[in-house]
């Protein structure tokens, strides 16, 4: 659940996007700007979370009424090592922030940190990841909480799209560029399992959202609406407009289907909406045209 600390929206005095390089730190950037937030955009180039001294480097970069926006990570975390440098990096900003401490501070997690079984989803759902992934972010919020003495907002995101997506993961993204390129898409299984699927401007205009209200708290990010690959395929393959094969495969796995209740988003932001699949997809489709794919 998540509390506003202003009711009325307010404008940080600074806001510190950690990890400005990124997918997602790109877009909260490029969001906050666009609203005229005063933003400090650090990428691995200004302070790399990794290198020795980097604690004291970025608590060098930040005022007393900076409100922070963690992004920055080695994602998708696949193994130990992966996982172990990540938590390093949430080290550093700790020490940094012990130095110097900040108004607010915002961290993009993910959902999953959710067990597999978790359905609907919501905020009081159990934490019990599956992956190296899900157990970096359980372990780098459990970090922050402990530790961060800002008053503390984590989002979980679902499954993100957009056109600027460098991990080419199952589903909008990948299904976009085979399209584009006149290739198959391959499915797992028939394409069957249903997920929610979430524009990654959403996430930038709800950690605005967040920032302008001093929020603290937890509050997944998604639609409320799930739907399954296959579907998410076809309506790739319409919006490119390209005869594109879309093959099933045998399925090795089990199904697993993830449907979120978020009551709790509508509660904290009534005004904001989600935006439709549909529209987001052919946005990425008309955005990565012409681009490399």
């Amino acid at each position: 659940m998540i509390e506003h600390q202003t009711h009325s929206s307010q404008r940080p005095a600074r806001a510190v996007v950690i990890g400005a390089g990124g997918f997602v730190g790109g877009a909260i950037v490029q969001r906050l700007q666009n609203e005229n937030v005063p933003v400090l955009g650090l990428t691995r180039r200004e302070v790399d979370l990794l290198q020795e001294g980097a604690a004291k480097k970025l608590a060098g970069l930040l005022h007393a009424d900076d409100a922070v926006a963690f992004v920055a990570a080695l994602a998708p975390a696949r193994h130990a090592a992966a996982l172990m440098q990540n938590l390093v990096m949430a080290e550093q900003l700790i020490a940094a922030l012990s130095v110097q401490p900040v108004a607010h501070l915002v961290y993009i997690s993910s959902d999953a940190v959710y067990a597999d079984a978790a359905n609907p989803v919501t905020e009081r759902s159990c934490r019990q990841p599956s992956t190296m992934h899900g157990m970096m972010h359980a372990a780098r919020e459990l970090m922050l909480k402990a530790e961060a003495k800002a008053p503390l907002a984590v989002l979980r995101p679902s499954l993100l799209y957009g056109a600027r997506d460098p991990h080419n993961g199952y589903g909008p993204n990948r299904f976009r560029r085979l399209a584009a390129k006149g290739e198959p898409i391959t499915l797992f299984g028939d394409g069957e399992e249903q997920r929610d699927h979430v524009d990654v401007d959403d996430v930038a205009r709800l950690t605005s959202l967040v920032l302008a209200h001093r929020s603290r708290g937890e509050l997944n990010v998604a639609t409320g609406t799930s739907i399954s690959f296959r579907e998410v395929a076809e309506l790739v393959v319409k919006l490119t407009g390209r005869p594109v094969e879309i093959r099933g495969t045998l399925r090795q796995n089990p199904i697993t289907h993830r449907h979120f209740d978020i009551t709790e988003c509508l509660k904290a932001f009534p005004q904001f909406r989600y935006t439709p699949l549909r529209d987001g997809l052919a946005r990425a489709v008309r955005e990565s045209a012409g681009a490399p794919q």
